[in-house]
């Protein structure tokens, strides 16, 4: 389904004593790239706010007067969208992931409803992790505007509660987590380096740094080889091996192999290779030397 995505990046984080929130890492990415990998196929991405580095194109707008306030930063990213679903988060959700995404997105297309928000743990609405359906949150903006003179400091609220809108639980439960003070981005920080999330975090993290988001990785695989080199050959050869065979995987790539396969069938052979070579360094069998 077509969906432009509004990220909402210009609060003044007081309870972070004024820090740039969307810059922290969490990670080694800021909790800016976190958000926008979780809406990669957006049509139109706009970030509301002072423009920053990103590591995806997006476009940049501010509200007027800037620190107006949420619903007038939504009012001017609504403004330079065109799609008939408008996709709106903050920009402090480190574990936000594409399926709560895509599950907001299929809410919010039904059609008897005006969008989707996400329900947070403790049964709250998350206004800023929610979809849209564009016409009635422009209508509802309008109505605001001509109802206070001024959309300067409304509450996010005094727009919602006016849209029928679908809750839907998100099935990564701190996909609504978000980074208000130290002590969240600290927490933030050592979820990800818990022994059962920080390969899949790592991995996440290094393939969005090198530009290779779409290559699958096969974790268990390449583990499986990185073990056998280095107890095969010498520990210094797994990272290498695994190096080669990523390489060895981009050029089959090239010539139209499927991505996935190219990985496997490399990964393969370097770890036969490995099992070839721990073999020679055991006893010869009698056969070998001819003797018996």
């Amino acid at each position: 389904m077509s969906y432009d995505a509004i990220v909402l990046a210009g609060g003044a984080a007081r309870r972070l004593g004024g820090a740039d929130k969307p810059t922290l890492h969490v990670g080694g990415r800021t909790l800016l790239d976190r958000v926008l990998a979780a809406c990669p196929d957006a049509a139109e991405t706009v970030v509301v706010g002072t423009r920053r580095a990103t590591g995806r194109p997006v476009h940049w707008t501010r509200e007027d007067p800037p620190g107006g306030g949420p619903v007038a930063a939504l009012d001017a990213g609504v403004r330079r969208t065109t799609a008939p679903l408008v996709l709106v988060l903050s920009a402090d959700l480190p574990f936000l992931d594409r399926d709560t995404v895509h599950a907001l997105l299929t809410a919010a297309d039904a059609a008897n409803t005006d969008g989707a928000v996400l329900r947070d743990t403790d049964g709250r609405d998350q206004p800023l992790v929610a979809a849209y359906r564009a016409e009635p949150l422009r209508r509802e903006i309008a109505l605001l505007a001509t109802e206070h003179g001024t959309l300067h400091g409304l509450p996010l609220r005094a727009l919602t509660k006016e849209l029928d809108l679908a809750r839907i639980s998100a099935a990564e439960p701190l996909a609504s987590f978000d980074c208000d003070t130290w002590e969240d981005l600290a927490a933030a920080r050592a979820r990800i380096r818990e022994h059962g999330n920080v390969l899949e975090h790592w991995i996440t993290a290094a393939k969005n740094e090198l530009g290779i988001d779409d290559v699958p990785v096969d974790v268990a695989t390449l583990l499986d080889l990185a073990r056998d080199a280095a107890h095969g050959v010498a520990r210094p050869a797994a990272p290498l091996t695994t190096f080669l065979v990523g390489y060895a995987a981009a050029r089959a790539e090239a010539t139209g192999a499927d991505p996935a396969l190219a990985v496997a069938e490399a990964s393969r052979k370097a770890a036969e290779l490995a099992l070839r070579w721990a073999a020679e360094a055991q006893p010869p069998h009698p056969e070998e030397t001819g003797s018996g």
